[in-house]
């Protein structure tokens, strides 16, 4: 048992410097430009809408709530700290996407290829989404990077990622996972 204790103490010493290492490299390759960005939109509890939600109107949707603020707070400090390189915002169209973006960024639009395809109400959309985010992308030129504020199943399909709320994940531009970065709040 002691043994034990002994390997988790050496284990959680070592992944501390190896942590700060891959966001260094991380943050060394934001500092090149020419990255997709996708964030997951900040904590909002709970999971998926509710089956009469409209997308024009907020309150019926799921949304931030004061720990979901804060971190799109933190979201754009860690922006504006690490003085990342940033050509554009792009939103979905859903209002925790939106006002992720609008504390963390203030400036941006929302395009509907970021949109959520969860519920059986969108999930036909999916494929048209993704072809269109690829061709947007495709025709994107820029020295500087692309911000995706979206969703949990967007980013999982095109980077096949699981990202937390409001998580930093950062591909190339052939959707190639580069690496992450978690905000906590």
């Amino acid at each position: 048992m002691k043994i034990f204790k002994f390997l988790i103490i050496i284990f959680i010493s070592l992944t501390t410097p190896i942590k700060a290492d891959l966001n260094k490299n991380l943050l060394n390759q934001l500092e090149e430009g020419e990255k997709l960005i996708f964030i997951r939109h900040a904590y909002a509890p709970g999971g998926g809408d509710p089956d009469n939600f409209n997308l024009n109107d907020c309150s019926t949707q799921r949304n931030l709530n004061k720990e979901g603020r804060d971190q799109a707070k933190y979201i754009g400090e860690f922006f504006k700290k690490n003085k990342i390189k940033i050509e554009k915002v792009l939103s979905s169209e859903w209002c925790r996407c939106k006002e992720t973006a609008e504390i963390a960024f203030k400036d941006f639009s929302t395009n509907s290829f970021l949109n959520s395809f969860y519920s059986s109400k969108y999930a036909k959309n999916e494929d048209k989404q993704i072809k269109k985010l690829k061709n947007y992308v495709n025709k994107f030129k820029s020295d500087k990077n692309l911000i995706l504020i979206t969703h949990y199943v967007l980013i999982s399909k095109v980077l096949n990622y699981a990202p937390s709320s409001g998580e930093i994940v950062v591909s190339d531009k052939n959707f190639n996972m580069i690496g992450s970065i978690e905000i906590n709040y």
